[in-house]
């Protein structure tokens, strides 16, 4: 029987990747690129091929490969796995580029940056002091095919293969044997003795001076060039003498240099090299500390190297929010770093935190998600955002929080095209009516019905027909004049959504009684708008072959594409506008009619639903709100109308006349019809009704005819008057080919005494009826009983 041996190498878990070799440090380790087989991930594989005649230097391979394995530190190259046979050694590391080529490909593309050279270096001093302080290991090996650059911008100390103790166990440093390397001894070796080194880390640091000296200059050439700092920046140059210096005593122990160089001044004292050692420490920080770090890291992103910000940077982020309650002041730097962050990657890795964030219930957090919600929207699916995020969201329209609210209102610009039909036409919908009727806020209101206009092309056709007219309408009876002003305008840009008939006989009386309105401001936009439609209207009245096209998108789909008009009519509203509304509320927290001059005129309560979904909202409200709901005003208003209607001739067109003039008096009532009943479209209509006839005046009322306007005494007598009439009628002979000879004018006086002879028949008969009850009633009485008669 065969027994055939596994191949070590084929069930190794990571396989070398067939692009060509990244090289590595100078001798026999090649670098390649590698994934794990399980999951894809990518790593680094550096491999050493065991060839005969050269078991010194297998040695070496091996004793790298034992240093590595047992070596850990955030700056040293992190070591996955290995594979050793008699053919071969294999190292799996994190994955790496050599710091060479890095630094090559970041100077040809332009973003290498003396921040990033900065913490670099750093990290290497860093990872030498470990070793020498620590450890008391001489690496024996820095330079610059010793160091590596993992995918977020660290640097990372390899090249372990020449590495001896510092306290002289284990013999002598190891023969290297390589010529590129023998270049970067100091020159106390010269000798090959060792005798001169006074400083364990003498020889190290003066490598180090070498490999500063290649990160700013390019390659050594040779040892004398280190003579010229070159490119070196002026901060590092005096400490970068002292390593280079020929005097190993000079030189300084690598925590030693690190104090110096963070110095104020100094080349590593930067807000970069901050930020990063805040993040290596951020697990012990006091919580006040970690929000002032996070409020401070949004300012410093911007010129930090995007891979740093990316696998560095938020991986912090997204560790602080899910377990160390950072809360809202991680959502900034969050949403910044974002930005560098492919479509897949999002979904995979910021996403979750933000449909996370929006069921939290701190007030900073979810204004903070309203405000930023640009910069992820495109991220979000549908499904997402219906049932996981505008749930959550529409709590806002409630929230007791004035900036809360508005930033809810402005939001909806942004879901709007993600929400489906229930959401939007019904639930949305009812927010807004309640916003735009009962929000004390105005610039709310205002913001409100920007929003409305902008978002009216993705409603539905009947949402369109019932919502739109309605809400603008109300809007232009707003108090707040910047309200009134959207409303004008959300006509103008959703003039395409309306029938010409409603043009005709909903919007241009709404607009033409603004023209009267006391801000100028309103008056213009007005003005521009009712140009607008009687111009579409003419237009179709000419040629009526153009009403098909011109009413095209009133029962059309709800599209996207329809509002283009919206998308730029309004911008002052939600910018401009929307900026002062802090201010505003701030300044001024009560309720709106006190924000403007503007005669207060009856804002309705009415919804934007059908009857059922009205009846709903009714049933919810409590029994002290439906005093509120009810429309007083209106009610005042139709009397008073109707006593004007009873006496044309004393001057109730004087009243009139008072009631339009733009500088009326603010607690003065509104003569305009009651446009507030949302639902009763008939409503528009009732103006141009004829008027009914006038209710007889209440008993005890007298008419002019009434009086004796100079007799002796009053007269149960006819008005003269009206005899005079009379006569006048009887004698005169109308031609009835002449339109401009009829008497008006004594038409209208024999009806207005005919029927002041009639109210004066009801009240004779009205008194002599009272006589006659009272008569009945002593009668009825009867005799008194014995011993209660009393005295007078």
């Amino acid at each position: 029987m065969w027994f055939f041996a596994r191949d070590p190498v084929r069930d190794f878990p990571f396989e070398i990747s067939p692009e060509l070799p990244e090289g590595g440090p100078p001798g026999p380790w090649v670098l390649h690129r590698g994934r794990k087989k399980a999951t894809g991930s990518p790593v680094s594989i550096f491999v050493y091929d065991v060839k005969p005649g050269v078991e010194e230097q297998t040695q070496v391979a091996k004793a790298a490969f034992k240093r590595l394995k047992t070596l850990r530190h955030p700056n040293i190259l992190a070591y996955i796995d290995g594979l050793e046979t008699d053919r071969c050694l294999h190292i799996v590391t994190e994955a790496v580029t050599p710091l060479g080529a890095y630094l090559k490909a970041r100077a040809e593309a332009g973003d290498l940056r003396e921040l990033e050279l900065s913490w670099g270096l750093h990290q290497i001093v860093k990872a030498l002091s470990f070793l020498v302080n620590d450890c008391s290991l001489i690496h024996n090996n820095v330079c610059m095919a010793a160091v590596f650059v993992d995918r977020a911008g660290e640097w990372k100390l390899g090249g372990l293969d020449y590495m001896y103790s510092a306290q002289g166990s284990g013999g002598g440093p190891p023969c290297k044997g390589i010529p590129e390397l023998e270049q970067y001894d100091p020159p106390e070796l010269a000798d090959g003795s060792g005798r001169a080194v006074r400083e364990k880390w003498s020889a190290d640091m003066w490598r180090l001076g070498c490999l500063i000296w290649e990160v700013f200059n390019g390659p050594l050439p040779r040892a004398a060039a280190l003579r010229n700092p070159g490119k070196i920046p002026k901060s590092l140059v005096p400490h970068y003498c002292e390593l280079v210096g020929a005097n190993p005593k000079v030189r300084p122990n690598p925590a030693r240099f690190l104090q110096n160089c963070r110095a104020p001044g100094g080349f590593m004292n930067n807000r970069f090299v901050e930020t990063n050692l805040f993040l290596e420490e951020i697990q012990i920080k006091e919580p006040a500390e970690k929000q002032k770090f996070f409020q401070e890291l949004s300012k410093s992103l911007d010129s930090f190297p995007e891979d740093f910000c990316r696998h560095k940077v938020l991986p912090q982020l997204l560790t602080a929010f899910e377990f160390g309650n950072a809360g809202a002041v991680v959502l900034t730097p969050l949403f910044k770093v974002g930005k560098f962050l492919g479509a897949e990657e999002y979904q995979q890795k910021i996403i979750p935190v933000v449909v996370k964030m929006f069921s939290s219930t701190d007030r900073a957090m979810r204004i903070r998600l309203l405000q930023q919600m640009e910069q992820f929207i495109q991220y979000l699916d549908e499904p997402t955002v219906n049932t996981q995020i505008f749930p959550h969201v529409v709590h806002g329209f409630l929230d007791t929080n004035p900036a809360i609210r508005e930033q809810t209102v402005k939001s909806m610009l942004l879901l709007a095209p993600k929400l489906n039909e229930t959401n939007l036409n019904v639930e949305l919908m009812k927010h807004f009516a309640r916003l735009q009727a009962k929000d004390e806020q105005g610039p709310i209101r205002c913001n409100t019905t920007v929003c409305l206009g902008k978002i009216g092309s993705y409603l539905s056709a009947s949402t369109r027909h019932r919502v739109l007219t309605s809400a603008f309408s109300r809007a232009t009876k707003d108090p707040f004049a910047p309200s009134r002003v959207a409303g004008v305008l959300g006509f103008a840009a959703t003039h395409n959504l309306y029938s010409m008939n409603d043009c005709a006989h909903k919007i241009l009386p709404v607009l033409c009684s603004l023209t009267v309105d006391p801000e100028r401001s309103v008056r213009d936009q007005a003005f521009k708008a009712i140009r607008s439609f009687l111009s579409k209207l003419e237009s179709v009245s000419e040629d009526p072959t153009q009403l098909a096209e011109a009413e095209k998108d009133v029962h059309a789909a709800s599209s996207p594409g329809m509002g283009g008009a919206a998308a730029s009519w309004a911008g002052w509203a939600v910018t401009g506008v929307s900026s002062l509304t802090s201010k505003l509320i701030r300044a001024h927290p009560t309720a709106a009619p006190a924000e403007t001059n503007v005669p207060q005129r009856p804002v309705p309560e009415g919804h934007w639903e059908t009857q059922e979904e009205s009846k709903d909202a009714e049933e919810d409200s409590t029994a002290a709100d439906r005093w509120d709901d009810e429309d007083w005003g209106s009610l005042e208003e139709a009397e008073s109308v109707l006593a004007q209607q009873d006496n044309w001739s004393t001057g109730g067109q004087a009243s009139w006349a008072g009631q339009v003039s733009w500088t009326s008096n603010p607690g003065h009532k509104s003569q305009e019809s009651d446009w507030s009943s949302w639902e009763a479209e008939d409503a528009w209509e009732q103006g141009w009704q004829e008027p009914s006839p006038p209710e007889p005046p209440p008993e005890g009322t007298r008419l002019a005819s009434e009086y004796n306007w100079g007799g002796p005494e009053p007269s149960d007598k006819g008005d003269p008057f009206a005899a005079l009439s009379v006569r006048r009628e009887a004698g005169a002979q109308p031609r009835r080919d002449s339109w401009g000879d009829d008497n008006w004018e004594g038409l209208e006086a024999e009806s207005r005494q005919a029927k002041a002879e009639l109210a004066r028949k009801k009240r004779e008969e009205r008194r002599r009826e009272m006589e006659a009850k009272r008569a009945e009633k002593k009668t009825a009485k009867g005799p008194m009983k014995l011993g209660t008669r009393k005295l007078d």
